[in-house]
C-alpha cells in the first residue's frame, strides 16, 4: 500500500479523463489518473468510430482510447490501475482510497467517471452487442443507413433516437411495453408524424435473434404484455434506449446532483459545488454523451483546475 500525492487527481480514463490528463500534464501539474472499473470508458465497448475528428477512415474505439492513454502518459501523466472506493471532499487536500488499499491526496479533483447505458440484461443482448445491438444511435446509426431498425423504450431518449434514425434508416419501429409514451408531448407529436416510424405498443423484447457465427442480428422476438402473443420483428439493428446511469454513487452527499444523479456544474464551466472539484464528460452531461464533447469538458476541467491552483497557491 502506498500514498500518492498530486496537485490534480483525475478519476476515470475515458475521453474526458484522458484529455484532462493531457492538458494538466502539459501544464506541469503532474496529474495522477486512476483508470477505474472500465478503463477507457464507453469507447472501449464500441467497435468502429466514424465521428471523432481527425480520422478520415473509421477507427476502432478501443484503439482510440489506447492512443489517448499513451498520449497522456507520454506528456507526463501518472496512470494507476486502481478503482477509487471512497473519497472525502469535505476539506482540502482531498483524500481518496483505492480498492488496492492505496491512498490518494490531491489539491484538486477532476471527476470523469462517465455514465453507463442501461441494458435489458438478456444473454442474447450481450451476444449481439456491437453486432446489431447498440445503445447509441448517434454513434452507430450510420452503419444502418437505408436499413430497418428497432428502438426499445418509451421516454425522451427513445423518441430522440427514433427520430434521429428515421433520417438515416429505411424504417424505424419503436417498441414500448406500455400503451402510452413517457416522452415529452412535442417529441411524441414529431414521432407520430414521421412516415417511416411505427410504434408497437404493450410489448417487451424476449430475445434478440440472428446468426451465430459471425454474430449478425436479424430480428427481435417480442411478447405482447396483454395477450402473451409472441412475434419476431425483422430488423438489421436494435437500439436499446432506456436511459443511462451516471457513475456518481461515490459522490452522493458530497457533490450536488440532479434528480437523475448527474453531477451539477456551474453554467459554462465544469465547477461543482465543491471548490477545487470539477466534473467532466458524461458524468455531468445527459444531453450529448459523445466522446468529442466529453474531451472538450476534460480540457475545460484541466484549465479550470490550473487556474484554481494558481489562485490558491
Amino acid at each position: 500500500m502506498a500514498t500518492h500525492t498530486t496537485p490534480i487527481l483525475i478519476i476515470g480514463s475515458g475521453s474526458a479523463g484522458c484529455t484532462a490528463a493531457i492538458y494538466a500534464a502539459r501544464a506541469n501539474l503532474k496529474p495522477i489518473m486512476v483508470r477505474g472499473m472500465q478503463p477507457g470508458g464507453q469507447l472501449t465497448i464500441t467497435t468502429e468510430v466514424e465521428n471523432y475528428p481527425g480520422f478520415a477512415e473509421a477507427i476502432q474505439g478501443p484503439w482510440l482510447m489506447e492512443q489517448m492513454e499513451k498520449q497522456a502518459e507520454h506528456v507526463g501523466t501518472v496512470i494507476i490501475h486502481d478503482h477509487i472506493a471512497s473519497i472525502d471532499l469535505s476539506k482540502r487536500p482531498f483524500t481518496a482510497k483505492g480498492e488496492s488499499g492505496d491512498d490518494y491526496v490531491a489539491e484538486t479533483v477532476v471527476i470523469a467517471t462517465g455514465a453507463s447505458a442501461r441494458w435489458l440484461g438478456l444473454e442474447s443482448e450481450k451476444k449481439f452487442q456491437n453486432f446489431g445491438v447498440s445503445a447509441c444511435a448517434t454513434c452507430d446509426g450510420f452503419f444502418f443507413k437505408k436499413k430497418d431498425v428497432v428502438v426499445l423504450g418509451g421516454g425522451n431518449s427513445a423518441v430522440e433516437e427514433a427520430l434521429f434514425l428515421s433520417k438515416i434508416c429505411n424504417s424505424v419501429t419503436l417498441i414500448h411495453r406500455r400503451d402510452t409514451l413517457r416522452a415529452e408531448k412535442i417529441g411524441q407529436d414529431r414521432l407520430f408524424k414521421t412516415p417511416n416510424v411505427k410504434v408497437i405498443w404493450d410489448s417487451v423484447v424476449e430475445e434478440f435473434v440472428g446468426e451465430d457465427s459471425p454474430p449478425n442480428l436479424t430480428g427481435v422476438k417480442i411478447k405482447n404484455t396483454k395477450t402473451g402473443a409472441e412475434t419476431i420483428v425483422p430488423c438489421h439493428g436494435a437500439f436499446v434506449a432506456i436511459g443511462h446511469n451516471p457513475n456518481t454513487s461515490l459522490f452522493e452527499g458530497q457533490i450536488t446532483m440532479d434528480a437523475d444523479k448527474y453531477l451539477l456544474v456551474k453554467a459554462g464551466t465544469t465547477q461543482t459545488n465543491v471548490e477545487g472539484v470539477f466534473a467532466a464528460g458524461d458524468v455531468q452531461d445527459k444531453i450529448y454523451r459523445q466522446a468529442i464533447t466529453a474531451a472538450g469538458t476534460g480540457c475545460m476541467a484541466a484549465l479550470e483546475a490550473q487556474k484554481f491552483l494558481e489562485h490558491h497557491a
